[in-house]
């Protein structure tokens, strides 16, 4: 078992990258699925990035309760900017929750003496394994896919569907938007609290514009039709620079022309889950 020991110490970063953007990827999907445009998931993982580094760097927290902290503090913050943001819809939301980024970035720039500010955090513990990134998205998956069959699921679809006759139903559309907007700050900030023990360093430029519309555009190309879809958008997007390294610098580019290539011509994404869905139905009638 040479080749896989030689392997996974060269690319044992970019696999587990793998997980934690799928991470992302779902996280966003729940505030699609409730047909909100929230750009806000990018700081949502830097707060729960920081958050976990610094309690494991400055006291020494044990990894569950560090992780556990990395998901509660992106979630309180959601709650508290929710209740005025999640009364726009729109592009409105997404300027609110894009600005609300930059608000992040910027406070986690200048806060030097806790933050570490440009420079960042170094050094910080490797604590990160490969089950712990796979145990953490089987669980996501798990409960997402329970949420997504159960009456709070078919709320969101309703609501996404039309707010005004999702009310009108009887459905709490503000707590059900509240819901969905706090799990998925949730799951980012645990994909970043995981990040930030792979990676050993973070920075306020990795939280900004570019990383949250990386993000938007994993689950759009995958597709939000099933839980499938962000999954997939997720892989592709974290193997693309891998396969293209001699377009690194025009990486925001591609993704831009990604995004608009599968909004124009598979508004569902690769993965839709009612043409796969076909294709297997085909092939069981030729057979």
């Amino acid at each position: 078992m040479a080749w896989f020991s030689n392997f996974w110490a060269i690319y044992s970063n970019l696999v587990l990258s793998l997980g934690t953007n799928s991470l992302l990827a779902l996280s966003i999907w729940l505030t699609l699925a409730c047909g909100m445009l929230s750009i806000a998931n990018a700081a949502f993982m830097g707060l729960g990035a920081y958050a976990a580094a610094l309690l494991t760097m400055n006291f020494g927290w044990p990894f569950p309760l560090v992780l556990a902290a990395g998901m509660a503090v992106p979630a309180a913050m959601a709650f508290l900017i929710g209740k005025p943001t999640l009364r726009l819809s729109g592009v409105y939301l997404a300027m609110a929750t894009l600005a609300f980024g930059e608000v992040v970035r910027i406070a986690l720039l200048n806060a030097e003496s806790i933050t570490g500010g440009a420079l960042g955090l170094n050094g910080i513990p490797q604590l990160t394994q490969w089950w712990h990134v796979v145990l953490a998205l089987a669980l996501t998956l798990a409960v997402l896919w329970r949420l997504r069959r159960s009456r709070v699921g078919r709320a969101f679809q309703a609501i996404k569907e039309d707010e005004t006759a999702a009310g009108l139903m009887g459905i709490d559309v503000d707590g059900h938007k509240m819901l969905a907007f706090v799990l998925g700050a949730a799951i980012a900030g645990l994909a970043g609290a995981l990040n930030a023990h792979l990676t050993f360093f973070i920075g306020p430029g990795e939280y900004g514009f570019d990383r949250a519309v990386e993000i938007l555009t994993m689950a759009i190309l995958g597709g939000i039709g099933s839980l499938s879809g962000p999954v997939v958008g997720a892989v592709i997007l974290t193997l693309l620079p891998e396969t293209l390294r001699a377009f690194s610098g025009f990486r925001l580019v591609v993704n831009g022309l990604i995004l608009v290539l599968i909004v124009l011509f598979l508004p569902r994404g690769i993965w839709d889950a009612e043409r796969v869905r076909g294709w297997f139905g085909r092939e069981g009638r030729r057979t």
